[in-house]
């Protein structure tokens, strides 16, 4: 059964009350530098459904001015984080459109194990459900190695990395010449400090979607499009819980 089929009477009834339509509602997870960025835009070809990252969605809404916009922008404006009843709503907005009639890739939200139970409650209320939360798995020593060699362009912001995708001449960019430069926030210490800090409440929501069953871990070490192909592999079967 493919991923957007649905047997009758099963999988998620719908993200409207009225109109009722199949949908296939993805969370995807993964520590900074996992790659969820190149994988959500493969799920999003693949499955045609769409990418939805928590920051271009609330940059969208406030750019709008929707109702909810406008209310995220009060906060935003103050340098406050937005309340997750707000993030929800704006996910719950996005999900209504016709784009996202068979679904979506969530992405960036939710963070903590309060807004993934919060994000679930919300979508019983329409009927809807999370399908399969997909976790791209690899070790915080990785995870440091791959921020770390990290190499920006110092004149036009070209990205490098030392070991996947190194200069031909080392230090200079090869398109322009210019000097490569490594930012502060790449910088080993900064690197483990930010993941020791994020990699707690990753491990909450984990546990969240682990415990109703619905989680597959995929291991992110591989190549590109092993980790897509075992995400896709994830999707299109919910009994896989590792990939």
């Amino acid at each position: 059964m493919s991923v957007r089929e649905r047997t009758p009477g099963t999988g998620n009834a719908g993200i409207g009350r009225q109109g009722r339509r199949p949908v296939t509602v993805l969370v995807l997870l993964g520590a900074p530098g996992a790659g969820k960025g190149t994988q959500a835009k493969v799920l999003e070809e693949k499955l045609g459904i769409p990418h939805l990252a928590s920051g271009d969605l609330l940059r969208t809404a406030v750019g709008a001015r929707t109702p909810v916009g406008i209310e995220a922008d009060r906060f935003m404006s103050r340098g406050q984080l937005v309340p997750d009843g707000t993030m929800i709503r704006v996910f719950l907005d996005r999900l209504a459109q016709p784009d996202a009639a068979g679904g979506a890739v969530l992405d960036g939200f939710p963070r903590t194990r309060p807004q993934a139970e919060a994000l679930e409650e919300a979508l019983a209320q329409r009927d809807a459900r999370v399908d399969r939360a997909l976790l791209i798995d690899v070790p915080i020593e990785d995870l440091v190695k791959r921020a770390a060699g990290r190499r920006i362009c110092q004149s036009d912001g070209h990205v490098y990395h030392l070991v996947a995708n190194p200069p031909r001449v080392a230090g200079l960019c090869d398109i322009d010449g210019s000097p490569l430069i490594q930012r502060e926030d790449d910088r080993e210490e900064t690197v483990r400090a930010r993941m020791t800090q994020q990699l707690g409440a990753l491990r909450d929501v984990v546990g969240y979607y682990d415990s109703k069953g619905i989680l597959t871990r995929v291991d992110g070490r591989r190549s590109i499009s092993e980790v897509s192909d075992a995400l896709l592999a994830a999707a299109a079967d919910p009994a896989k819980r590792a990939v």
